[in-house]
């Protein structure tokens, strides 16, 4: 494109230039006769005069042009080919003053001088320029100049000296009345093969510089002509001397450009493409620095730039911060990947930037949080309109590829001045609301003093967490799993607790999420499984052989790579066999269906059994039931709690039973703390049972010593019920 701009420009200015000799050439061929000698001899000398002047003006400034870009081009096509004309420059020189007609200079001017110094500057140049094309085009020396440029003066010279040597050593060339002598046509002729030579090399090679060689098919093809007309004319007052010389100053001028343009305007317009890219590689900087990846919103950095020079010229307003977290992100994240938990960014950015206007700014805080700014607020309840306008926002499924995710968010709100005078602050007490946040109702939260300290001690937790485990302080309690058909324990869920060395028993529900967060859920897992597994075959040992462990399963550890093989490590060092170990894994989990189904595939190879733990509170999806190579769902806790008082979860239960009775599948619920409880789940055919009703979860050591006072309390429940039946 470029270079089209170069040609449309070359035509636009010299077009008209370029045509002139061409109408000469027309108004010659269809007049020659009626225009012979049309210019008498004081007149032609003048005028011949005038085209020297040009024709030498150009070799010079040729040679001129590339000896001054030879320091910053050491290309040595340009280098030769200024040092070529400069000798042209002195041989057309001595062409002009010598001509017949011109005054005295050291002799008296001849058609023999004039004519063999044009000849040999034609010549010349037409050998010079081939060769030049020929050569490669590499690299040299500035050194090289002064070489190539004294090679050429001594070139020069040495044909200035024989032509003018006073015994007439070459035969003459023109024969006036007569014209050219046959010599002379040889020698024109020589001229034009070898400009024919140059022309179709560079037609050849013309993709290779096509501006360059573009304008040099132009010069060879009007030094071609002037050569044709030089060969025809029979005085060197006739018109086709006069068209021979104006398409040899044309061709020069071509050529002129054509160095030009390599020289000088090429240079130019890469430095400028340079420039050019380089404001928008800086511009493109810029915006990198200042943007997320992958939403194209405004980045902390941004935010933080934007936050303060609002408070600093604005400190009397108030105004609010606001962080929006995408709730249970980490887990899209960890079972679906990289590419659609960017797609969910996307679309959260793109519902969150319609709330854009003069009074808000959007911006992206690093993982799964979403920064909001309101320049100017008046009343809380502006603010609290604007997080429903984002819940509001995030009700309607987004749409991920081929899933539909439901979204929740968590909003964490900073007011200024009353929570903090600057960015950092600000930030830093939305952040600590948006955590809270997610303990809330309503999913927003206004910054309080007390979660400095709350935060702290998140802080301080997460650093000792790291540590628990080699220090022994994490432990495994387990709850039983009653067959209240048989009244029998078949089953053991593990349990883990972290007892702190100063702070005591702390609960999962606040460890969890942080070993999730951090990681740590996967080495910890891991340790869960093996200890399980070791725990369960001491137990066989001790004659309680037909007992089984369910082992929860977290998202981090399901898409491990290698978690089939941490399994196989797992049964194999406890010398236990598969049946007896079943993975509660989440319905999260299964969202992924193509990697959820070869997983479990590999798993159930094993020969261990599968469980949907909390089945109902997550993506519930009959298609997964039907697909995945499920055996058992655990009814969660939350929809056993007011059964059979609540017709709702009496009513859901009761659904589920039913799903998984047409599926094949068992069902375990949890959380029977009640006989009312486990009366409606027997009613219901629900046969097995987990909850504090039978015991809570203990240390292995007191199952070991309490088994059989708990078996009894649960053979004795069972025989209740079945007496209740009975009746």
């Amino acid at each position: 494109m470029e270079q089209r701009r170069i040609t449309d420009k070359f035509w636009k200015v010299d077009g008209w230039g370029i045509l002139i000799p061409l109408l000469f050439l027309v108004l010659a061929l269809c007049f020659r006769e009626s225009l012979f000698a049309i210019f008498d001899e004081r007149n032609y000398v003048i005028l011949h005069l005038i085209f020297e002047i040009f024709i030498i003006g150009s070799s010079f400034a040729i040679a001129v042009q590339a000896w001054m870009i030879s320091p910053y081009i050491l290309s040595n096509q340009r280098l030769w080919l200024g040092a070529l004309f400069f000798s042209v420059g002195w041989l057309e020189m001595f062409h002009a003053i010598t001509y017949k007609g011109m005054p005295f200079f050291l002799m008296e001017s001849t058609p023999y001088n004039a004519t063999w110094f044009y000849m040999i500057s034609r010549l010349t140049q037409a050998f010079g320029l081939l060769m030049i094309l020929l050569i490669p085009d590499r690299q040299v020396n500035t050194s090289y100049r002064w070489i190539s440029y004294s090679l050429a003066l001594v070139y020069a010279v040495s044909w200035i000296a024989l032509i003018f040597y006073p015994v007439q050593l070459l035969p003459e060339l023109v024969i006036e009345g007569s014209g050219p002598t046959s010599i002379k046509v040889g020698l024109q002729y020589t001229a034009i093969l070898l400009q024919c030579f140059c022309f179709l090399f560079l037609v050849k090679n013309f993709n290779k510089a096509k501006t360059r060689n573009f304008m040099m098919i132009i010069a060879s093809v009007y030094l071609i002509i002037g050569d044709s007309m030089f060969t025809s004319y029979k005085s060197v007052y006739d018109i086709t001397n006069f068209i021979g010389h104006l398409f040899q100053l044309t061709g020069f001028y071509c050529l002129l450009k054509a160095l030009y343009y390599t020289s000088v305007e090429e240079p130019f317009q890469r430095v400028r493409k340079a420039e050019r890219r380089l404001r928008e590689s800086e511009e493109s900087l810029h915006y990198m620095a200042y943007h997320d990846e992958r939403t194209k919103l405004p980045n902390v950095r941004y935010f933080k730039e934007k936050l303060g020079q609002t408070l600093t010229n604005e400190p009397d307003s108030q105004k609010a911060v606001l962080v929006v977290e995408i709730d249970r992100f980490d887990a899209i994240y960890e079972s679906l990947g990289h590419t659609f938990s960017d797609l969910t960014l996307q679309s959260v950015a793109e519902r969150l930037y319609s709330l854009v206007s003069s009074n808000v700014f959007i911006g992206k805080k690093r993982g799964k949080e979403f920064t909001i700014f309101l320049t100017s607020v008046d009343h809380k309840e502006e603010v609290l309109n604007l997080c429903e306008k984002v819940q509001e926002l995030m009700k309607e499924p987004i749409q991920v590829q081929h899933l539909q995710l439901n979204m929740t968010v968590n909003i964490g709100i900073a007011l200024y001045p009353e929570h903090g005078t600057n960015e950092d602050e600000l930030l830093k007490h939305a952040q600590m609301a948006a955590y809270e946040a997610q303990k809330e109702t309503q999913r927003l939260k206004f910054y309080q003093e007390a979660m400095d300290k709350q935060f702290i001690d998140r802080l301080m937790l997460e650093h000792d967490l790291h540590k628990a485990l080699a220090k022994g302080e994490l432990h495994i309690d387990y709850q039983p799993q009653v067959n209240v058909r048989t009244g029998d324990i078949v089953s053991f869920e593990a349990l883990i607790r972290w007892k702190h060395p100063e702070r005591g028993w702390i609960s999962p529900s606040q460890f969890i999420p942080i070993a999730e967060e951090t990681g740590l859920i996967a080495p910890i897992g891991e340790w869960v499984l093996k200890t399980a597994c070791q725990q369960l075959k001491e137990w066989h040992n001790q004659g309680i052989s037909h007992i089984g462990v369910a082992v929860n399963l977290s998202t981090r550890q399901f898409f491990q790579q290698n978690l089939v093989d941490i399994i196989k490590d797992s049964l194999k060092e406890a010398d236990l066999a598969p049946h007896f170990l079943e993975l509660e894994i989440t319905e999260s989990m299964t969202t992924d269906m193509s990697y959820a189904a070869s997983m479990l595939a590999d798993l159930k190879k094993l020969g261990i059994r599968i469980a949907v733990d909390d089945f109902g509170t997550g993506y519930s999806s009959l298609h997964y039931l039907k697909d995945l190579p499920i055996d058992c769902l655990k009814i969660d806790r939350s929809f056993v709690q007011h059964v059979p008082s609540d017709k709702h979860n009496a009513a859901l239960i009761s659904t589920i039973l039913a799903i998984a009775e047409h599926l094949c599948l068992s069902v375990i619920a949890e959380g029977v703390e009640e006989m009312e409880q486990l009366s409606f789940l027997w009613e219901n055919n629900c046969y097995q049972v987990q909850g504090y009703l039978f015991s809570p979860p203990l240390p292995p050591e007191k199952i070991s010593c309490l088994f059989a006072e708990i078996q009894g309390q649960a053979s004795s429940y069972c025989q209740q019920l079945k007496l209740t039946d009975v009746k």
